[in-house]
């Protein structure tokens, strides 16, 4: 397999080798077209003029199969096995016995390796163990490029065009190339060139690693509780003997140390991907993340590998933590991740920085390469890796458009959003970062709707000082310069866990222990933040905010928390705010009927579009199979903000409203046409929002929305854009 000969040629050698050295009739090595499509590409027992002809679906036969499970098949009856196919085109007879083996690197199914005999037998664990190593050798001689030829299924790898859809995590779009976050581990040489060197460097590099994981165990011995147990596993796989064992036999089969350790990594990957446990497959990370670490000693390829970050980076990981991404920066022209959901920390700290993120691109850190030319769009959720000119040509022009379109809306940025019917909307902001404080004067926002507080909490380690946290507040009113910023309390649980808090084991967590129910259950740390804000204030306006409020006594328990604040910081001889304005945000339904006596307490309101619509449809935002299904111009759910806007306006209670749907021109004209005249979204949107409101009626938006209800329209989304097109 090491020697040096063209492609196809290579392929031809080994089927050979195989077929003859197991004394089997047929030897067939099939690879992957494209994600659906498996390609006969070489043969020895098989019609030669199939090679290349022959091809079948993802799942269609038990070639299929083995590709699809990325599991064995080793039988001595293949005709009677469930999804048996014959291909009468190869000239193959009926083969009584078949054993098929996935080729696959790290997860990724690249094709599969079968030996095929008329003698009715099942292959013994020797011959299925022999036929493994082989495969994961053809796996990464088919990464390394040795199979280039032609037809697709030959061609050169991490070089063709490739599309991938993902969902969106934040909008925008954007060109630039390749920095991948965690790269790779290049293995050059697969095949070991000395056994007994090749087990020595195996043994050393556990050792290493052994030492290094007792190192941080030692480190962190009075930690986080959680740590620790990860560190526990790493340490229990690292002194696992099975598990050198396994690499020292792959090794004495002919495998370099770096290939045994990979070999091992992928079969652990692909046995732990068919375990429904959670918890199992929590630890197919720990293990993962262990067999890179001890990759990386063996080759010398550190985290850092010299890979010099390009002018325009597009970052590419399979996940990020928030604190990670921030030392990143700005400078990131787009994210692209393997995971994360649209409610991660990933996509809270990409949407305060404005930068466009796509999340759920399975396979992109597989296939991506240092440098590699990519497209993002944030608005489609789609990435274009290695574009071709067409692709490139499009998009640029897209790119071009969104440029001029934001240079139009710079000429009213100082402009009232007062629509044609005279009613004024006031358009605020949503910051969580310093970094979003610029934005303020330049998008043209008149405050600051939403100041994410937890994005500190998160990034750290531990809990934030409550000096530190007083210290950042100052400087955020500082940098608003007068404007109005309505700073909510801490905002963690579901989808946001810290990583000092012991994840709570709940069946639904964005119905579990969050937010303010946290903060009630944990009047120390809500207090804590309560002061820092009251301290930061030194004599300004204050405007306070508690998330997820379910019901009035939650308010009133939260309110109680801020007067004996208020009571401390007096005490002491603070410098108290010049006025404190205390709300809440109405996310959940059960608020909307509070009794009325509720809204005459509340100063203000925040409607919470995100978790609002979430609870409202039943549709888990985070849901792909859902989340779509429901539309935010419902008629249902816009009545329903009538209905609390119309309840607000009884008791003279300011009301706006909060989330993705206010930067939406579309939705923000729907919504205040609904009575709504403060919106606050990001940065990014103030202008097109602007922009659509001025040129628009409000009064006969209400009327084309009312048409829609008597009609009993589902949505009134159809309406509006017909009325839409009609206007000026």
């Amino acid at each position: 397999m090491a020697e040096d000969s063209a492609g196809q040629e290579r392929l031809d050698k080994i089927t050979h080798l195989i077929a003859h050295s197991m004394q089997t009739e047929v030897c067939s090595i099939y690879l992957f077209r494209d994600d659906e499509t498996l390609e006969l590409c070489a043969s020895e027992g098989l019609k030669p003029e199939a090679v290349h002809q022959t091809r079948m679906r993802l799942g269609e036969g038990l070639v299929g199969r083995v590709a699809k499970t990325s599991g064995v098949i080793n039988t001595a009856n293949a005709p009677q096995e469930p999804g048996f196919r014959y291909m009468p085109e190869t000239g193959e007879e009926i083969y009584t016995s078949f054993l098929g083996v996935p080729i696959q690197r790290l997860g990724q199914s690249l094709g599969v390796l079968v030996v095929q005999s008329k003698d009715a037998r099942e292959y013994s664990s020797d011959e299925l163990y022999a036929l493994e190593v082989v495969a994961m050798v053809l796996a990464e001689m088919t990464e390394l490029g040795a199979f280039i030829g032609e037809g697709d299924a030959l061609s050169a790898r991490h070089q063709q065009p490739a599309l991938f859809r993902g969902i969106q995590g934040q909008e925008g779009a954007a060109e630039g190339h390749i920095f991948l976050h965690e790269p790779r581990v290049v293995i050059t040489n697969p095949i070991a060139d000395d056994t007994e060197v090749e087990l020595i460097n195996l043994r050393e590099a556990v050792d290493t690693l052994r030492v290094s994981v007792d190192d941080l165990l030692s480190s962190a011995k009075s930690g986080d509780k959680d740590q620790l147990q990860v560190l526990e596993a790493y340490r229990m796989f690292a002194n696992s003997r099975g598990w050198l064992r396994r690499m020292e036999a792959d090794i004495n089969n002919g495998l370099s140390a770096a290939a045994a350790v990979e070999k091992e990594q992928s079969a652990a990957r692909a046995r732990f991907a068919q375990v429904p446990d959670a918890y199992m497959r929590e630890r197919l990370n720990d293990l993962d993340d262990l067999s890179n670490k001890l990759l990386r000693i063996l080759t010398g390829q550190g985290a850092n590998t010299g890979a010099e970050m390009p002018d325009d980076p597009v970052l590419v990981a399979r996940n990020i933590g928030p604190g990670e991404l921030l030392e990143y920066g700005s400078k990131l022209k787009g994210i692209i991740l393997e995971e994360g959901s649209v409610g991660s920390h990933a996509a809270i700290v990409a949407r305060a920085l404005a930068i466009p993120l796509v999340i759920n691109a399975t396979g992109i850190v597989a296939e991506a390469l240092n440098g590699d030319h990519v497209m993002i769009d944030g608005d489609e959720g789609q990435v274009h890796l290695r574009p071709d000119e067409n692709i490139v040509t499009a998009f640029r022009d897209k790119i071009a458009m969104l440029a001029e379109a934001q240079s139009r809306y710079a000429s009213i940025r100082d402009l009232p959003a007062t629509a044609r019917c005279g009613s004024t909307v006031c358009l605020q902001m949503n910051a969580g970062l310093m970094a979003d404080l610029p934005s303020l004067v330049g998008s043209g926002a008149e405050g600051v709707g939403l100041f994410r507080t937890e994005l500190q909490f998160l990034i750290r380690n531990k809990v934030p000082r409550r000096s530190e946290l007083a210290a950042l507040y100052a400087r955020v009113l500082d940098a608003a310069d007068g404007r109005r910023v309505v700073f909510r309390t801490l905002d963690i649980g579901s989808d946001k866990v810290l990583p000092y808090m012991k994840p709570q084991d709940e069946p639904n967590p964005a119905l579990g222990w969050r937010a303010i129910r946290v903060g009630l259950d944990k009047p120390g740390v809500l207090r804590m933040q309560l002061q820092a804000l009251l301290r930061a204030a030194n004599g300004r306006p204050l405007t306070v905010m508690f998330p997820f409020v379910a019901q009035f006594e939650e308010y009133r328990a939260a309110r109680e928390q801020v007067d004996k604040a208020v009571a401390g910081e007096e005490k002491l001889g603070h410098v108290l705010p010049e006025t404190l304005e205390i709300g809440a945000m109405l996310e959940t339904p059960s608020l909307a009927f509070a009794p009325r006596k509720f809204f005459e307490e509340v100063e203000f309101i925040s409607i919470g579009g995100n978790d609002l619509k979430q609870f409202f449809f039943a549709a888990d935002r985070e849901n792909e199979r859902v989340r779509r299904r429901y539309d935010t111009l419902n008629v249902s759910f816009l009545t329903f903000i009538e209905d609390i806007v119309n309840r607000c306006r009884e008791t003279d209670t300011p009301v706006s409203f909060c989330g993705e749907d206010a930067g939406r021109p579309v939705e923000a004209l729907c919504l205040a046409a609904m009575g709504l005249r403060t919106l606050s979204m990001r940065p990014a949107s103030i202008g097109p929002v602007k922009h659509l409101l001025r040129r628009s009626n409000l009064d006969e938006a209400r009327s084309v929305i009312e048409d829609a209800r008597n009609r009993g329209d589902q949505s009134v989304r159809p309406a509006i854009m017909e009325w839409l097109k009609g206007q000026n």
